[in-house]
């Protein structure tokens, strides 16, 4: 009596937990608390496994493949969890009631067995529910088989249209910002091919996309694991080119695009502080760059015929805006591994390079 007890109240705790994961992930159009959701736990486990293994495989296109295969592998085992759940759940509710099946005894298996074939609405009729409670059960893991199935399907639907709207606009940046794009490369260009007085449109763009970016990412939270098929480019990695060209434009440049870039530039860091905060991210508070990159960007901008304010107090505002996205940035970039770009990502080699260069001034000075 005990055992059917205990089995029936996981059954039915395990249809709880799934059926309330499918609705959260698919159907609520919402960010929405990640704790007892198999799809969040399932996810996050596999992505603490997925990027070592990358870092075993020495070519890096090659690993960059390797990446590109999780999103895509996740959802499998999302909707193969889903169904998986289900059927045990079933499973032990049937076995709880395994008086009411035909012909007795039923074990464990048998009531498994019943459970996966009355979901997947199979039906073979070797095993059949007697009692009213079992037939109902039936009926009801059939219905959540098929309701499992067609939801899923929309959301795959979904789920790929919504990363072919977010890549459209990435290649876009990356051909107007060099490759590896970069702020001051989506600047530099601009004003090679004089058309600076695009920059507001640009930004106008970008306040849109990054919109669509937020709502659907926190959404469907497997979204910002899909990567990019085009090398050095990924929609972080687009995201920070655009918030460093803003960044510059607003502290270092006279009245350029300012509009729109200062209202980019707000949207853009309410994206990475919700999204270090969904994901708990660790973040550190830095500007992320040393005075002497600023400075080499600086005067690029100038030689470009940009009119400039002058570079200690543009040094200062910089900073300033910079470190309020920088750490969230940076850990976003570190998170899903994405390739690193001038001030995005991976900066070690960056601070080597520094140290080297300050070896070499020594060497080089004069006693």
């Amino acid at each position: 009596m005990i055992v059917n007890v205990v089995a029936a109240l996981l059954g039915i705790f395990l249809i709880w937990a799934a059926l309330r994961d499918v609705f959260q992930a698919v159907v609520l159009p919402r960010a929405v608390d990640r704790r007892l959701r198999i799809s969040a736990y399932l996810v996050r486990f596999l992505w603490r496994i997925w990027p070592r293994l990358s870092w075993r495989i020495a070519d890096d296109d090659k690993r960059e493949d390797f990446l590109a295969t999780f999103a895509p592998f996740a959802l499998i085992c999302i909707l193969a969890a889903w169904v998986f759940t289900l059927v045990v759940a079933y499973g032990l509710l049937f076995y709880a009631l395994r008086s009411q099946l035909q012909p007795q005894p039923v074990d464990f298996w048998g009531a498994l067995y019943f459970a996966g074939t009355s979901l997947f609405t199979i039906g073979f009729g070797d095993i059949t529910g007697r009692g009213g409670l079992a037939r109902f059960l039936s009926l009801a893991a059939g219905a959540s088989g098929l309701s499992v199935v067609a939801i899923t399907t929309a959301f795959l639907f979904a789920v790929f249209g919504a990363f072919q709207r977010r890549e459209v606009f990435v290649v876009t940046v990356g051909n107007r910002a060099g490759s590896p794009p970069s702020g001051i490369g989506l600047l530099a260009i601009a004003a090679g091919k004089d058309i600076i007085d695009d920059l507001p449109t640009l930004f106008a763009q970008a306040q849109q996309w990054t919109a669509e970016v937020m709502e659907s990412h926190l959404a469907y939270p497997i979204l910002s694991y899909f990567r990019s098929s085009h090398d050095y480019e990924s929609w972080v990695g687009t995201l920070g080119t655009l918030l460093d060209a803003a960044t510059l434009l607003l502290t270092t440049t006279e009245k350029t695009a300012h509009g729109q870039a200062q209202i980019f530039y707000w949207l853009g860091r309410h994206l990475t502080h919700d999204f270090v905060r969904y994901f708990e991210l660790e973040t550190h508070e830095s500007v992320g760059i040393e005075r002497a990159e600023f400075d080499q960007a600086y005067a690029r901008l100038s030689q470009l015929g940009f009119e400039m304010r002058d570079p200690d107090r543009s040094w200062k505002d910089f900073s300033e805006l910079r470190v309020v996205y920088a750490g969230a940035l940076s850990a976003m970039a570190a998170f899903w591994q994405i390739p690193p770009l001038q001030w995005v990502g991976d900066r070690s080699l960056v601070s080597v390079q520094h140290v080297r260069d300050q070896l070499s001034e020594r060497e080089v000075r004069p006693v």
